[in-house]
């Protein structure tokens, strides 16, 4: 028997989604199909979807480059369409898994995050 796969959108990564939401709302609502907006909801929604069919789909973030103010143990990214990232954690027990979603981000800002720097 498999576990149940939840996933739940967190402080920034639902006010992003919410906030994408609204704007490809009405891009579509004026005929666009093809905004950056609308492609970035349907790469995070396409993820989501991934992610419930396997929590452990992104790449796992090494424990010691985990950003000191998140107060977790694990932490994945997930590439999204025009260079934006969707950061995740794990939680869960012998019933159910949960996926929190931290972050949905442009690659500067992400990297911000981390703390890389350009070369």
């Amino acid at each position: 028997m498999s576990r149940i796969v939840r996933v739940i959108l967190k402080d920034q990564a639902k006010a992003e989604f919410e906030e994408l939401t609204k704007i490809a709302e009405g891009q579509e609502a004026h005929g666009e199909s093809k905004s950056l907006e609308i492609q970035l909801l349907k790469s995070i929604k396409q993820k989501i979807d991934a992610i419930k069919a396997n929590p452990v789909y992104g790449e796992s973030i090494p424990k010691d480059q985990i950003p000191r103010g998140l107060a977790v143990s694990n932490l994945f990214h997930v590439s999204l369409s025009n260079y934006w990232r969707m950061v995740y954690t794990l939680d869960g027990n012998q019933v159910e898994v949960v996926a929190f979603i931290l972050y949905i981000t442009d690659h500067p800002t992400y990297d911000k995050i981390f703390g890389y720097r350009k070369k």
